[in-house]
């Protein structure tokens, strides 16, 4: 084990999918001369040359569309998004291309290809480049959607995603790049779709996923000073989503408590709560509480952005609403 910050453990990823196999290359706005714009493809255009790290106009649209079409024809396209706030300009490309052409060729052509970069919010980037688009995607058949929480799971899944034969969105973001994890020196795999239980408890289930883990992790910490016994459960991905995981969870504490940074209609946390009062109503001692962004677009200001988003103090007073403690 060494400790290597998130965008080295994706770089890590690219870099040794794309020395075993000379299909996989790298697409994107200044991910070559400039390497990388949070610097994740750091000396790869070096290393590959400009045949396999591609720098490309502010055209999403067109280098999606190449990306798609490369890997209608045997190749392993790594797109990579600036932001998947961009990502909207080439929707079209993945969801009516990328995700519908196995289906619609019956099973003549794979798109295994990767769409990366960062979602969410950043800091203080306006409304315009602060969205959370992992329920999005995931609402999509023919699409995988994969969303680490740090540099460990990071690499593993990156290399996973790159060597599937479907399409996969894989979603990062800004304020992780520079995060620290132990990352191992060997090569390893994370299966797309197994969650990770990263602390047992007894009193509720805890369940997040991405940024947001980070938010889950403080609130654990403040829960247990407090004698809250508080499992918690990192997704990893959201398409698909590990249900069982999470059901076998609530079955134990009979108390479940979400949260992401997505807005609160059709989200994540929506679509877990039906699954949990489906298939786990007579184990649940409290309604489910799940903790969204506010249903509003993003403001720029600081104090506001506080307010929008989701924290520890939001998780701690739902966690002691279904724990029936006083806040």
């Amino acid at each position: 084990m060494r400790e290597i910050q998130f965008r080295e453990a994706l770089r890590e990823a690219m870099v040794e999918e794309m020395r075993q196999d000379e299909n996989v290359y790298l697409i994107g706005e200044e991910v070559a001369e400039y390497n990388g714009a949070y610097k994740v493809s750091l000396g790869m255009l070096d290393e590959f040359g400009p045949e396999r790290v591609i720098d490309t106009p502010i055209a999403e649209t067109g280098f999606t569309g190449i990306g798609v079409g490369s890997a209608m024809n045997g190749l392993r396209p790594i797109v990579e998004f600036m932001t998947f706030n961009f990502s909207l300009v080439a929707i079209d490309q993945i969801i009516n291309g990328a995700a519908k052409m196995y289906q619609m060729s019956g099973g003549q052509f794979n798109i295994p290809a990767v769409f990366r970069g960062p979602t969410g919010n950043a800091g203080q980037l306006g409304a315009q480049h602060s969205q959370n688009f992992e329920n999005w995607y995931a609402n999509t058949p023919g699409l995988k959607v994969v969303v680490p929480s740090n540099p460990y799971d990071a690499k593993g899944l990156l290399k996973t995603s790159i060597r599937d034969d479907d399409p996969v969105i894989f979603m990062e973001s800004e304020l992780m790049y520079g995060d620290k994890g132990n990352v191992p020196e060997q090569e390893y795999l994370i299966p797309i779709g197994e969650s990770n239980v990263v602390h047992e408890g007894n009193d509720v289930t805890l369940v997040s996923f991405g940024k947001m883990m980070k938010v889950a992790e403080e609130t654990f910490n403040v829960a247990k000073k407090e004698n809250i016994s508080v499992e918690v459960i990192d997704l990893r991905s959201v398409r698909p989503i590990d249900y069982d995981s999470i059901v076998k969870s609530v079955k134990k504490t009979n108390r479940l408590v979400i949260i992401e940074e997505a807005w609160p209609l059709a989200s994540i946390s929506s679509e877990i709560s039906h699954h949990i009062q489906r298939f786990a109503f007579d184990y649940l001692d409290a309604p489910v509480h799940r903790i969204t962004c506010e249903d509003v677009p993003f403001h720029y200001a600081p104090t506001l952005i506080k307010e929008i988003l989701p924290s520890v103090e939001k998780a701690m007073k739902a966690i002691k609403s279904v724990t029936y403690k006083k806040n």
